[in-house]
């Protein structure tokens, strides 16, 4: 990749252009990130896949030992440094390591908790002391550790927690509580727990299970995720050392969120590997598959399924390794430290809320068009489509619900530009000067995917238009009104992912590939034009009617031109690249 001389802070590409050459795509992975993406790869062919059943029976003893065998293999420790035994690498490695875990999403979320809600707590927040006595069991994978922060009563408001930490005279706190929906909860040996101190200042803790008071529940009855355990955890009075507080009193909020940011992007990761294999499932199935005497691949019908499967995931990749090389730039520039990692982590929470809802939404898109061209035999549990259907549905809930995630995108984006981290409002004004001077013809250009690069900018002004005028009619009690604050977060998303894609794609040219590249943006455009008018409408028409309305619609469609394009052409394209090859073809 390109040296940037410029770092893109959190949500700056919006009001910004950026170069193709200064992006980070999965094309400029370097052999190193190519060695441990095959190391993962056969680590999941050779010693999980051919155990999906046992797993699936609950057999906890084989899930500690895969997750020794990850720690064998460095794969706990892409996080960590070396000195606690791990091999503290980039947020690209980890990028390439999710995403093969993806493959199958019960041992994702085993490994999950383990790597990111469990180890990297420690990481950012921990003690030198604390560090030294948990970091290389758990990289190593002979300690298993869960993380746990939901309550019954407190899901998306994790701040309304009610176990509590009560002080001691000799400085130890007394923990009582009880935590909901624990990945790993069944036989983890250690635990990062959330609760009030005194009933009121939000802290983290480390617990472990040989504790007295310490105890799981029984396994929940899942809809999938069937071979990763999800229990409750039971704290009766336990006696807590003032040690084993993590981070600060009253500061556990840091905690949480800065491992939801990092989770939220790693569940992106792991979602676009898990599309990744369903179109292979898919495309592999479509051309074994014969009706009326020829593989039903050569169908129209299902070359559009799997060209709009797999232009779906090309963006959800190009929006990951984008967002991946901006945080290992933001981490590089900070000088690699234990600070650095926390500021890129908050500065591009934006970006991961985009890869958790996009991520979570593709992967869902991908299962149940690959369920519909197994027909019948993709209902029953003798092909691999029926797990991964039930597998896939949680992941919109994980990390905060898509509706919070919703809600939190354009809220953020917001606040960056009343503390003057981002030129939003200026954007926005700018968007209104340019509405009210006369039409200007667009200049003749030939350059490559011209059409999609302006419509690109069209959807950035969309956003700024938009919430400019959400700013104006509500001002602070836009954060009330959250259908339109959804509405917003669908073309933030879009403009994100398309952007993506195209810059992707032209990246790409001169590729013996690139055509194909340059099919997926386009498809991927053009169906983000479409998504982002229908969310703009309703949006604009929550603001009001009569002229307003009117005026709000006519700026709507001088901002929104795209000339149409043959997308059946394209998709077909994708879907005979996926088709040929057996997988995803960018793969």
């Amino acid at each position: 990749m390109g040296q940037a001389s410029h770092i893109t802070r959190g949500g700056e590409w919006l009001v910004a252009t950026s170069d193709p050459a200064a992006v980070m795509t999965r094309e400029r992975i370097t052999g190193e990130h190519r060695l441990i993406e095959q190391t993962t790869a056969d680590f999941m062919t050779g010693e999980v896949l051919p155990h999906l059943e046992r797993l699936e029976l609950k057999d906890w003893a084989l899930n500690r030992d895969l997750l020794a065998k990850c720690g064998e293999l460095g794969l706990l420790g892409t996080n960590v440094p070396e000195a606690w035994g791990g091999v503290d690498l980039d947020k690209v490695a980890t990028l390439v390591v999710s995403e093969q875990l993806g493959v199958n999403a019960s041992f994702a979320a085993t490994f999950g908790a383990q790597a990111n809600l469990t180890i990297l707590p420690l990481v950012l927040f921990g003690t030198e002391a604390q560090k030294a006595k948990y970091l290389p069991g758990l990289v190593s994978g002979r300690v298993a550790g869960a993380y746990c922060l939901s309550e019954t009563g407190a899901g998306s408001d994790a701040l309304g927690a009610r176990a509590k930490a009560m002080r001691q005279p000799d400085g130890s706190f007394l923990l009582t509580g009880e935590k909901m929906w624990i990945t790993n909860g069944g036989f983890a040996d250690v635990y990062i727990v959330f609760a009030k101190v005194d009933g009121q200042h939000f802290t983290a803790f480390i617990v472990e299970r040989a504790w007295p008071g310490v105890s799981s529940g029984k396994e929940e009855h899942k809809l999938g995720l069937h071979g990763s355990s999800t229990t409750p955890v039971v704290l009766q009075d336990v006696a807590v050392p003032a040690d084993a507080v993590l981070g600060e009193i009253g500061r556990g909020h840091k905690v949480a969120f800065n491992v939801l940011n990092f989770g939220r992007f790693k569940l992106g990761a792991m979602t676009s590997g898990g599309a990744r294999a369903t179109i292979a499932d898919a495309a592999k199935y479509a051309a074994s598959r014969q009706q009326f005497g020829v593989p039903i691949a050569s169908f129209g019908a299902i070359r559009h399924k799997l060209g709009e499967m797999t232009a779906r995931e090309y963006a959800l990749e190009s929006l990951m390794y984008r967002t991946a090389g901006l945080l290992d730039q933001a981490i590089a520039a900070g000088g690699g430290t234990t600070a650095a990692v926390l500021a890129a982590l908050e500065e591009y929470a934006v970006e991961a809320s985009i890869a958790k809802v996009c991520g979570s939404e593709v992967v869902d898109f991908a299962i149940d068009e690959a369920l519909q061209i197994f027909g019948g035999n993709g209902f029953v549990a003798d092909y691999p489509i029926e797990r991964r259907y039930r597998d896939a549905r949680v992941n919109r809930i994980f990390e905060g619900t898509n509706e919070i995630n919703r809600l939190l995108i354009p809220g953020m984006l917001i606040r960056k530009a009343v503390k003057g981290d981002l030129p939003l409002m200026a954007a926005a004004r700018g968007i209104q000067d340019e509405l009210m001077a006369p039409a200007a013809l667009p200049e003749a250009d030939d350059t490559p995917l011209a059409d999609e690069r302006r419509g690109v900018a069209a959807f950035k002004k969309v956003a700024l238009f938009v919430s400019g005028a959400a700013m104006q009619r509500f001002g602070d009690a836009l954060q009330e009104e959250q259908e339109v604050l959804s509405s917003l977060a669908d073309i933030v998303i879009d403009a994100y992912a398309a952007e993506s894609a195209v810059l992707r794609a032209l990246a790409a040219t001169g590729r013996p590939d690139a055509a194909l590249h340059a099919a997926a943006a386009v498809v991927v455009t053009h169906d983000a034009a479409g998504r982002i008018e229908l969310a703009a409408r309703a949006a604009l028409a929550a603001l009001g009617e009569g002229d307003m309305l009117r005026t709000h619609l006519a700026a709507l469609r001088r901002l929104l031109k795209l000339t149409p394009a043959n997308l059946v052409a394209r998709r077909r394209l994708l879907a005979a690249a996926a088709v040929s090859r057996g997988a995803y073809p960018f793969a």
